[in-house]
This record gives C-alpha cells, sequence and structure tokens, in this order.
C-alpha cells in the first residue's frame, strides 16, 4: 500500500522523527498510524540502548520555576555533545522533565538509587499485609513484585508516567524517544525540587 503525504506529515507532527523514519514506519504499519507510532516507540527503544554506553559528558543544568515562585526544580541532563546540548530539541526536552518533576515529585532518579533498606521495609510491609491471605507463597511474591513497581512509579522519576501526553508512557519512554530523535545517548543525572513550606 502506498502511503501518502498526509500520514507522514501527521506522524512526523505526532512523533517528532524524521520524515523518512516516518514513511519507514507507515510502510511496515501499512499506513496504520497508531501502529506506525509503536513501530517508531520500538525503534527508539533500540537506539537508546545502542547508545547507551557512550558517554554523556556535555548537557544542561535547566531551572524551571512554577507559577508565582514557590516551587522550583534544578535537573541536570547530559548529552554528548555540547553542540546538542544548545538545540531547541534538547532544551524542550530539559524543560519537560523539570516540569514533571514539578507535578510528580519523585524523590530519585532510577530504582537503583532507592537505598536497600527503604525497598526491604516496603517488601516487609507488603509481605505484612498479605500474611492473612491463603494465598500460596508463591502468588504472594508475585503480588508483591507488581506493588513494588507501584512504589517504584510512585518515587523513582524514571519509572513515573510521563505527565505531558499519556500516549508516550513513562519517563524512561520519553527518554529513549529524545535519544531515538536528537541521536546522542541522553543521560538523565540528578534534580532537586524546592517548595515553599516542602
Amino acid at each position: 500500500m502506498a502511503v501518502d503525504a498526509k500520514s507522514v506529515k501527521e506522524l512526523r507532527k505526532i512523533s517528532g522523527a524524521g520524515m523518512m523514519e516516518c514513511k519507514k514506519a507507515l510502510d511496515k504499519a501499512d499506513g496504520d498510524i497508531e501502529a506506525a507510532l509503536k513501530f517508531l516507540r520500538e525503534q527508539g527503544v533500540k537506539v537508546a540502548a545502542k547508545r547507551a554506553s557512550r558517554q554523556a559528558n556535555e548537557g544542561l543544568v535547566f531551572s524551571y520555576i512554577h507559577g508565582p515562585g514557590k516551587l522550583g526544580v534544578l535537573v541536570e541532563i547530559n548529552c554528548e555533545t555540547d553542540f546538542v546540548a544548545l538545540t531547541d530539541d534538547f532544551r524542550n526536552f530539559c524543560k519537560l522533565v523539570a516540569m514533571h518533576i514539578a507535578a510528580a515529585a519523585p524523590e530519585y532518579v532510577s530504582r537503583d538509587e532507592v537505598p536497600a533498606d527503604k525497598v526491604e521495609e516496603e517488601k516487609q510491609f507488603l509481605l505484612k499485609q498479605l500474611a492473612e491471605s491463603n494465598k500460596p507463597e508463591n502468588i504472594k511474591h508475585k503480588i508483591v513484585e507488581g506493588r513494588m513497581d507501584k512504589f517504584y512509579g510512585e518515587i523513582c522519576l524514571l519509572d513515573q508516567e510521563w505527565i505531558h501526553d499519556s500516549e508516550t508512557g513513562k519517563v524512561a519512554d520519553a527518554l529513549s524517544a529524545i535519544v531515538a530523535k536528537i541521536g546522542e545517548n541522553t543521560v538523565i543525572n540528578r534534580f532537586a525540587r524546592f517548595q515553599i513550606g516542602g
């Protein structure tokens, strides 16, 4: 099936991917925009994984102040070159991440930053909740695993649902998408969130 220019343009607007990538995705998906978006996301994840080993020593410390100045965020996001750090795409991503941090109030960037004792405490609490149920042990542990994902989704930035649109998925997916778009390894390194009276 031939893909028309209007569909390519529409997919490009939604995804931010290049014209040729959009055309290729639509070809693969027989013109179905939803399926093409899924294909682009999968490609983005593969590209991000490939680039993850490359050094990201450049980037920006981006500041965001919300409203009348009662809430502010500083976030350090790294990329490979200062050239990319100065692009609109990279700066816009930094701004969106800072706004997300302001709204969602994560405590850590990723799961590996959460102190082991905090993780263990949460697991024990969840197991205690299930102690009275007569479910088999292996089922209890599966339930705890699922609830731990929810726990990480509340406190870890990369595990949180991306607040800017429901299509993207998690912050980690938005990060993969920007890596695919700018063509460089990108790392959300650290952040600080300041709130008056918080």
